[in-house]
């Protein structure tokens, strides 16, 4: 099982919730992320939620909440107006949501995220990232490459039911998992060793 289970704990990423400067949440369809961020910002733990998302890069629309239909039922034209519904249904007022409507791929949500946060002012020492479990190490890679200076705790969300101790039991489970153990390899660039070598 040793395979299996440095594989899992290089993919699967898990912190605990604590009080940070702000809560991110990567982009995507599942409402859940964005649940789990109001939660933690109704809890007292951040005093802002920075959402990102725009058209899915594969499909060039958004396709609508994968789960939750019945709750989540609105026209939705971007990650952005899915998860701002989320939020707001959720109790976060608006005041406290940051967000843009253009990224279509994980790098992209950190690096417009990084604009997000210049052009607010946020003095982002440490942050909550919600994402899909399986997700996790990915979206830590591009979020930590973009905010080199900032801790990132990742709050993860289990996706397709898809966790550290059930994702080879499946063939769909091994697919997600070893899909994103090669992307970490084929999208780490140059530049992202770059900035991790620099930092203190």
């Amino acid at each position: 099982m040793s395979i299996i289970e440095d594989i899992s704990d290089f993919i699967f990423v898990e912190d605990k919730p604590e009080k940070v400067d702000a809560i991110m949440v990567a982009g995507g369809s599942f409402p859940e992320p964005a649940e789990i961020a109001a939660e933690l910002f109704l809890r007292g733990l951040a005093p802002h939620v920075i959402i990102g998302g725009g058209v899915s890069v594969k499909l060039g629309a958004f396709p609508g909440s994968r789960t939750k239909r019945e709750v989540y039922t609105g026209q939705y034209g971007t990650e952005f107006d899915f998860y701002l519904d989320v939020l707001l249904r959720n109790g976060v007022p608006r005041r406290a949501i940051l967000g843009e409507n253009r990224s279509s791929f994980t790098r992209e949500n950190a690096v417009f995220a990084r604009q997000i946060v210049d052009a607010s002012g946020i003095a982002l020492h440490k942050a909550m990232l919600v994402c899909k479990s399986f997700h996790a190490r990915r979206c830590l890679m591009f979020y930590q490459s973009a905010f080199p200076q900032t801790q990132f705790l990742v709050i993860p969300f289990h996706g397709y039911d898809i966790t550290k101790q059930n994702w080879f039991c499946t063939q769909y489970g091994v697919e997600r998992v070893l899909g994103e153990l090669r992307r970490c390899g084929d999208q780490f660039t140059p530049e992202d060793i770059s900035r991790f070598a620099q930092r203190p």
